[in-house]
């Protein structure tokens, strides 16, 4: 690896599996510390050790991202372990797969506020880090449904709102020398969509093993595959990093022409 984060401290919500696993694994191989949060933690700490096996640098903090107090102990454990904060991924997402009739209220306000107000409360409890430390970097994530939305409307709605989110922060902290930008992912292949959680739940009308829920996701793609995390990854490592320094405000779309 070419070092592209070094010197970086890197808060990355969802880190125990998928994209935000991913991301961790990644900027720690380019030179960051990472903290990563999540709620569970035995596969968080694991990431960890991957880490750390892999002569990288990392620590482990439970995050419930709807919980403001979390994560002002989320940052004040990156900055303690680390000495600063730089980069804040806000991977953390709920959905349930199902019409607009047919959502809840419950539904909506876990999508809604485990995305959305997620990344609000992390933009809160991350900038006064950031400015300590001189610099920073929050990259959101967005969707397919940021800009073309389907019939989830909490999914649609907390997509959505992420882009109008990312803006309004990249306006606000521009002049202090922190940016925000989003990433758009289309179909990625990860748990999110395959396994079945409390946050995500999927049954063999929803999950990806489904090979006939595979191929129409496949079929959705122009490039005629599904994306994988790591390249996911590598867009929010170019958002990170200083390659980046006049770049904020941006939606990157990466997702195989799907949002076409």
């Amino acid at each position: 690896m070419s070092g592209r984060l070094e010197g970086k401290v890197a808060l990355v919500t969802g880190g125990a599996s998928g994209m935000g696993a991913a991301q961790a694994r990644l900027f720690a191989a380019e030179g960051a510390a990472v903290c990563v949060a999540d709620i569970n933690d035995e596969k968080g700490q694991a990431v960890v050790q991957e880490i750390a096996d892999g002569g990288g640098r990392a620590i482990f903090v439970h995050l419930d991202v709807t919980k403001a107090e979390q994560w002002e102990e989320a940052v004040a454990r990156a900055e303690d372990a680390f000495g600063s904060l730089t980069v804040l991924c806000n991977n953390a997402g709920a959905n349930f797969r199902v019409s607009f009739d047919e959502q809840t209220e419950e539904m909506w306000h876990l999508i809604v506020e485990t995305a959305l107000t997620g990344a609000f409360l992390g933009t809160k409890a991350a900038i006064p880090a950031m400015r300590r430390a001189g610099s920073g970097a929050i990259i959101n994530m967005g969707s397919i449904s940021t800009t073309r939305c389907g019939p989830n409307p909490g999914y649609a709605a907390s997509k959505v709102g992420m882009w109008g989110l990312t803006q309004s922060a990249a306006e606000c902290y521009a002049k202090e020398n922190i940016r925000c930008n989003l990433v758009s992912p289309g179909h990625v292949d990860t748990p999110f969509i395959r396994e079945s959680h409390s946050h995500s739940p999927n049954d063999w009308s929803t999950t990806i093993d489904n090979p006939e829920n595979y191929a129409q996701r496949v079929a959705a793609t122009p490039m005629g595959r599904l994306i994988m995390p790591e390249e996911i990854a590598y867009a929010f490592l170019f958002l990170a990093s200083d390659e980046a320094s006049a770049i904020t405000g941006t939606n990157l779309k990466v997702d195989g022409g799907a949002s076409l």
